[in-house]
């Protein structure tokens, strides 16, 4: 688990050395424990390590192959590695460590990238062939490891997160496309960024560049075809436990200690419970908890670690450490704050440093399985339009859930229900909040969603299901992995193991809806072996009350005033918000408007805290 850079200049100038370090060394927080370049007249690789396989200096990075031909520089855990040893043995390979990198690029040199379908786990890397001249960028199927890249002034720049390319001396220039998406949809989805000139290479693809600059992108892993070409599974419950139990114990496979992001909801205490099924011993578990009740999962998580007789770890956030968290969150994302919890993962991976360097998070169950309550509205289209045109509905409940189901149910397009299912500002919101402008258009969701409706023709929920995974999911993974290298810390994700998420891709969708809460195939697989409670607890997720914080706690009542006047409302397209009223309504208790009050609140933040310090 590291930090990767490099430069490759177009013109074939030499990399500066002193750029290609400065890059580097702005990750350090993503890699503590030794660092390494490799510069070679135009072209420059840098690396930033976290020792978590072979934590001895074998694993220094740039690796260099035997022959001197291949560097690369990587990012992630191939979990799978030492499956690879007998077959590199019988072709009178020896290896000279216990890493997994010096595994990738041995299957390199036997197989070039036709090796990747073979590899479970998360990665990003970079491998300079030196005789073809050709830098190769990759990226894993779901994207659970970032990687960024700016074509500027003849030069290629590519680092794990964009700060690094800017300090690089690519410019910071806000993209208008990509300030609507995130104000409208929460997150930029796609290759497309906040920023004008900065990247991202998309999931399942990797990007060829020769050293005149000529380009070519290739999707590797198609989740579409994966699961149209997939074996019928025929007992789903069984091959669920099977392969779930798998993964879980795949990701146990360290050097160094590996503990639990624990909620206390159905997904992390199931990885907790196939961890002590499996007898894994001497577990940490971490754990934050909130004052308001109906945020709590506290009990639960608490419960079931000393049940299993593991070691539990809890914190609270609030007021000052809540603030401050709310600010490094803000530098470490690069992006402003878009899911709202990301001040609490920081925290809890702050908590978890000083006994674990490996975390396993429960992300992904519910855009696999069907975990949002959000999915349900899709089920019934034509329940929607009935809800749309009563026009009591508006008062029959000021609860924020049911205000914002009056707001979807004005929705007039199935494509529009898919792709504004994960929002909070629908079509008819951005109109009147924000004064005439139109929905924000994004080729990529368009495309994603295409290849919903050809997979599951007509089902609305299994659409949404197969749109979030490319799209939604991506933005917790980048959240996930900037929250936890922000303490020095790898996330690892047993649902996103590619048999669970092509499998499941193949099952009818009672596997999914059955029940109140959905994830049917977890809750069955799982209850007998976790307590009751847990199974049947209403879903909170790692749920934040921002209403209570902007009004109770006083660092954040007094950045209300700031927020008032704050130069974001001279953006374009923010002129016709008034930051002063919107201060008002917060403070007479209105919760309907912290839809669009906290995406504007964070972009604040990210502008005084991150904005000014690269512009």
């Amino acid at each position: 688990m590291c930090g990767i850079n490099g430069i490759l200049h177009l013109d074939y100038k030499p990399v500066d050395q002193n750029q290609l370090v400065k890059m580097r060394d702005v990750l350090e927080h993503r890699g503590p424990d030794d660092k390494g370049i490799y510069l070679q007249n135009n072209i420059g690789l840098g690396h930033r390590r976290l020792s978590i396989i072979d934590t001895s200096a074998g694993g220094h990075q740039p690796f260099i192959s035997e022959n001197g031909r291949y560097i690369i520089v990587f990012n992630g855990e191939i979990y799978n590695y030492q499956s690879f040893y007998p077959e590199l043995k019988s072709k009178g390979i020896t290896l000279k460590s216990g890493s997994d990198t010096e595994v990738l690029l041995k299957l390199y040199e036997l197989y070039g990238m036709e090796m990747l379908e073979r590899l479970n786990g998360m990665f990003a890397f970079a491998i300079w062939d030196t005789l073809e001249k050709k830098l190769t960028l990759c990226r894993d199927r779901m994207g659970v490891k970032p990687l960024y890249y700016a074509f500027h002034q003849n030069t290629l720049f590519f680092a794990s997160e964009q700060k690094a390319i800017f300090c690089a001396g690519v410019p910071l220039e806000i993209s208008e496309n990509g300030m609507e998406e995130y104000v409208f949809n929460r997150f930029v989805a796609g290759e497309n960024t906040l920023y004008n000139h900065v990247k991202k290479l998309l999931p399942g693809h990797y990007m060829v560049i020769d050293e005149n600059g000529k380009s070519n992108t290739k999707r590797w892993w198609n989740l579409k075809e994966q699961i149209q070409n997939h074996s019928p599974i025929i007992n789903p419950k069984k091959w669920f436990e099977e392969t779930f139990f798998d993964s879980v114990k795949l990701r146990m496979v360290s050097d160094v200690p590996v503990g639990v992001l624990l909620s206390g909801g159905l997904d992390s205490c199931s990885i907790l419970s196939a961890l002590y099924h499996q007898n894994f011993k001497n577990i940490e578990t971490f754990n934050i908890s909130f004052s308001e009740e109906e945020h709590n999962e506290y009990h639960l998580a608490k419960r079931i670690t000393e049940e299993y007789h593991y070691q539990f770890n809890h914190t609270k956030l609030e007021n000052e450490n809540l603030y401050q968290n709310l600010i490094e969150t803000s530098y470490f994302q690069d992006e402003p704050i878009m899911h709202l919890n990301e001040p609490h993962l920081l925290a809890i991976a702050k908590l978890a440093k000083p006994k674990v360097k490996v975390l396993l998070s429960g992300e992904g169950a519910d855009e696999l399985m069907g975990g949002y309550v959000r999915y349900k509205a899709l089920k019934n289209p034509s329940l929607l339009k009935i809800i749309s045109q009563i026009s009591k509905f508006e008062t029959f409940n000021k609860r924020p859930r049911y205000d914002k189901l009056f707001r979807y149910s004005k929705i007039n397009s199935d494509a529009d229900l898919v792709i504004f299912n994960g929002s909070n500002v629908y079509p008819d919101d951005i109109n009147l909040f924000y004064g005439n402008k139109k929905k924000p258009e994004n080729d990529y969701r368009h495309q994603i969603l295409k290849e919903a409706k050809e997979l599951y023709p007509k089902d609305l929920q299994r659409q949404a299901l197969y749109f979030d995974q490319h799209t939604y999911l991506c933005s917790l993974l980048d959240r996930n992995d900037r929250c936890t290298m922000g303490t020095s810390i790898e996330c690892r994700e047993p649902f996103l193991d590619q048999r669970l998420v092509a499998g499941l891709g193949t099952l009818d969708s009672k596997w999914m809806f059955t029940g109140k809460k959905g994830k049917f195939i977890l809750k069955t697989t799982m209850e007998d072996k976790l307590p009751k409670e847990i199974i049947d607890f209403r879903k909170i997720g790692l749920s934040a009350p921002w209403g209570s914080y902007l009004l109770k706690f006083p660092r954040f009542t007094d950045e209300l005033e700031n927020f008032a006047k704050s130069d974001i409302f001279n953006m374009p397209f923010m002129e016709n918000i008034d930051g002063q009223k919107l201060v008002a309504e917060i403070r007479k208790g209105n919760t309907k408007i912290l839809p669009y009050v906290m995406p504007l609140f964070m972009l604040h933040k990210w502008q005084k805290h991150y904005y000014n310090k690269f512009i």
